[in-house]
């Protein structure tokens, strides 16, 4: 997920210069022309518009479920979640439960709406139980929302390229060259098979990401001495394996961080084009459910496995005297390729950081054409001429825009202003939750023309509620409420009907 820490000074990878950028240049190119042999595999027989947007809906539901897991977690997630463990312990496994709940919501509640419907985008259902403007407004969030979490994913890898290959090369390359070469090798391998392509990289993505981390525990275990089963033992017994809190003034009391998983799960996949359109190319509403339940099970067992990585690494820190960074997140990659795990622990840290980064942005660039050509473009509801076309060039202004925001990002080198920026995407969510959540749980038309507003101002006054009081996860539902209730006053307006 993208709830993670970013390092303080802006530049996540500069830990990364003691590996050979030569060694860096094979194995990415490498890995991105298995990708691009990918792609050509996967629309040899067909690059239709109908396979970039739904995949034919012919996708096995069990790669969709592997996939998605990359896609779940991000390049930040990667570094980040096993240096919480100084701080925070094994709580996130609470918040990794609520997400169980919010899954469950979405496979018995949205899932079965989204197939009756038969819908290529989510947000077409705001049109048919709203109107036109609340449709938009939907889709626009989405949109915007999307472009600032795939822009920061990207800004991530790109710095990887920047410090590690081309700096440690003493080549001046500007960053933005560096960005267009960061999206340029995702435009290639998904710019004709979309969503039919993105499938099964994912899942290839997925397969790195985990081979990373289940080889870096094993190197671990076998320097510490231990067996598999005295691995647990030995992160069981350790300072950092609490995973329940009761303290209620606690930012880890279960019950908050149970509910803010619950919701964000719901909110950033069960209200997210992104993650449903991988859902929606499924077979039928059968095997999109056990696409989705199977999946949530997976994601509990891998963040654990990133949660014990992080503890054996402190455990192993300890035992070799070697000093902890000031900033945790630091601990994984310092570990991985300052030569503390060997060269294969390395090149592998790398593959697996490029892979959960690009697995995450290279669905969402996907997800953004398909929202604005269906949802903005209107692909679904008019003819469009030469629509083949039309997405195409969609698909690389979209590209184009990511280019230019993430250039943006490398202009604001203060930490807080970048999580500023970052933490934007979650107060979008916020509008989509109470839309949906009125929209299915309530009879009352609301007057389509007012639901922008109350969907502005819910964020706006949600903005003025942090300038007072320490909100924290639980800003997305506070922002869901306001939104509902807003729509609950409006709808005074409009005659009860039947929904």
């Amino acid at each position: 997920m993208i709830f993670t820490t970013i390092p303080r000074n802006g530049d996540p990878f500069a830990f990364i210069c003691g590996m050979s950028p030569e060694m860096i240049i094979v194995a990415v190119f490498g890995y991105f022309l298995f990708l691009a042999g990918i792609s050509w595999y996967t629309t040899r027989a067909s690059s239709s518009n109908e396979a970039f947007f739904t995949g034919n809906k012919q996708s096995p539901w069990f790669i969709v479920a592997f996939g998605m897991i990359g896609t779940s977690l991000s390049g930040v997630t990667f570094i980040s979640v096993p240096g919480w463990v100084a701080t925070s312990s094994f709580s996130y496994m609470q918040m990794v439960l609520g997400y169980l709940a919010g899954y469950l919501v979405i496979g018995l509640i949205l899932m079965p709406l989204y197939y009756r419907l038969n819908l290529t985008s989510i947000y077409t259902y705001l049109e048919e139980r709203f109107g036109l403007n609340t449709y938009k407004t939907g889709a626009w969030y989405f949109l915007i929302s999307r472009v600032i979490g795939a822009s920061f994913r990207l800004y991530l890898v790109a710095m990887v390229f920047q410090e590690a290959v081309f700096k440690q090369m003493g080549k001046d390359v500007p960053f933005s060259v560096t960005v267009l070469i960061t999206i340029a090798l995702i435009w290639v391998y998904t710019h004709r098979g979309g969503i039919k392509t993105i499938i099964w990289t994912d899942t290839l993505q997925t397969l790195f990401m985990l081979l990373a981390v289940v080889i870096t525990l094993w190197v671990v275990a076998n320097q510490l001495d231990l067996s598999f089963t005295g691995m647990f033992g030995a992160v069981k017994s350790s300072e950092y394996s609490q995973v329940f809190f009761w303290d209620w003034e606690s930012k880890l009391f279960f019950p908050k961080q149970f509910l803010a998983g619950a919701f964000i799960a719901i909110c950033m996949t069960g209200l997210d084009q992104d993650m449903m359109q991988k859902n929606l190319s499924c077979k039928s509403l059968g095997d999109a459910q056990k696409n989705m339940f199977w999946f949530s099970l997976i994601l509990v067992v891998v963040n654990l496995l990133f949660l014990s990585l992080g503890a054996l690494l402190y455990l192993f820190a300890a035992t070799n005297n070697i000093a902890i960074p000031e900033m945790t997140d630091k601990l994984y990659p310092m570990l991985a390729t300052e030569g503390y795990l060997g060269p294969i622990v390395g090149l592998l840290f790398v593959l697996g950081l490029i892979a959960a980064a690009y697995s995450s942005a290279d669905s969402a660039l996907t997800a953004l054409t398909t929202s604005f050509c269906v949802d903005i473009l209107g692909f679904n509801r008019k003819k469009v001429e030469n629509p083949e076309q039309t997405r195409k060039l969609v698909h690389l202004t979209i590209s184009i825009v990511l280019l230019l925001v993430i250039v943006t990002f490398e202009n604001f080198t203060d930490d807080a202003v970048i999580k500023k920026l970052f933490e934007l995407a979650g107060y979008t969510y916020g509008p989509l939750l109470g839309l949906y959540s009125f929209g299915l749980f309530m009879p009352n038309r609301v007057p389509d023309k007012l639901v922008p507003i109350v969907c502005i101002l819910a964020p706006v006054i949600c903005w003025l509620l942090t300038l007072q009081f320490a909100i924290g996860f639980e800003l997305l539902i506070i922002n869901g409420l306001i939104t509902f209730v807003g729509l609950a006053i409006i709808a005074q307006f409009r005659p009860k009907t039947a929904s």
